[in-house]
């Protein structure tokens, strides 16, 4: 029986001392605290990092056109079915670029303590947008999106759901939107352009369900319709959002058979919220001017006698020398 006890107590001196293996097997980022450690051990003089760990480390380094940017769906301290349900569908609308996480976190997201913990999360999951939901007596269904830049919090908006419809509720026979398909978003009211706290919410709106940014489009990849509607309650004087989903089928012009151009059809196929603001936090104007800044290498080079008019056309100037009349 030696060998088998042998096993075992390797078993368990896995499961107690397990060994400090980087990166680990999952996709997850290293956090500040583990970055800062490694340069530290190699300036020291100790070993440098593994082949793996430099390609991890060099795949995770800012680049001049990053990809789409990740969700971090997180429940609060107390969370309802209905709000799990909430996030499940924002999940299934952002695919692939979001996670879950199931278990309940202890954060207060407008508190310091609970930004450090978003912060931390969202840089070791590798996210730059994150969504709570919560509920208590005094916030019921409380759903909290924000984003980050370079590892801190960048700017977050409050909202109370009202109303949900989620997209169980209205049957297996509604289509779906395809994963990884592009959205076309509609913002209705002038409250989108008038109030500051709308035109920041809308920015951040654009930016948690655009996906992957591209040049073209395949108009078969537009499959579903995202339609937000700001209004102002006038007995409380608070915005009301109304967020609508529809799935947009392309058929034939009945009209115009010999027409190549589709027609859309819209289907309700959910999620719809109706949603009140609560508190915000928008960033600093110096973060937010930071936070914008492109890389010179995205710059697009100044072209010698060449310019672009009104209408988007290109129009050059060419430089020829004296024509002799007499020769012609």
């Amino acid at each position: 029986h030696r060998p088998r006890q042998k096993r075992n107590d390797d078993l368990r001196q896995n499961l107690f001392f397990p060994t400090l293996n980087w990166p680990p097997t999952s996709t997850m980022a290293p956090t500040e605290a583990q970055l800062k450690a490694a340069k530290a051990k190699v300036l020291a003089g100790g070993k440098p990092a593994k082949a793996r760990t430099q390609r991890y480390l060099k795949s995770i380094e800012p680049q001049l056109k990053e990809g789409a940017k990740s969700t971090l769906l997180l429940k609060g301290i107390k969370c309802s079915q209905a709000m799990g349900n909430l996030l499940k569908d924002m999940r299934a609308m952002q695919a692939p670029n979001a996670k879950l996480l199931t278990k309940k976190n202890q954060i207060v997201a407008f508190d310091t303590e609970g930004q450090q913990s978003l912060e931390f999360l969202t840089t070791k999951n590798d996210c730059a947008l994150f969504a709570l939901a919560s509920t208590n007596k005094k916030r019921p269904n409380n759903l909290v999106l924000g984003r980050t830049f370079d590892h801190q919090v960048l700017d977050m908006v409050e909202l109370g759901v009202l109303r949900f419809k989620s997209i169980l509720d209205y049957g297996g026979s509604v289509p779906k939107k395809r994963m990884g398909s592009k959205p076309l978003m509609l913002f209705i009211g002038d409250l989108w352009q008038q109030d500051s706290n709308c035109q920041k919410m809308q920015n951040l709106l654009i930016d948690f369900y655009r996906g992957d940014v591209v040049d073209k489009l395949v108009v078969s990849g537009i499959d579903h319709l995202l339609m937000f509607v700001a209004t102002q309650d006038p007995n409380t004087n608070q915005i009301i959002v109304d967020h609508r989903t529809y799935f947009c089928k392309l058929k034939k012009d009945p009209n115009n058979p010999s027409s190549k151009v589709p027609v859309p059809y819209l289907i309700p196929c959910g999620p719809d919220m109706t949603m009140q603001i609560r508190r915000t936090q928008f960033a600093a104007p110096d973060l937010w001017k930071q936070a914008l800044k492109q890389p010179q290498g995205l710059k697009k080079k100044k072209v010698k006698n060449q310019s672009t008019n009104v209408f988007g056309e290109v129009v050059g100037r060419l430089h020829l020398e004296t024509q002799d009349v007499e020769k012609m």
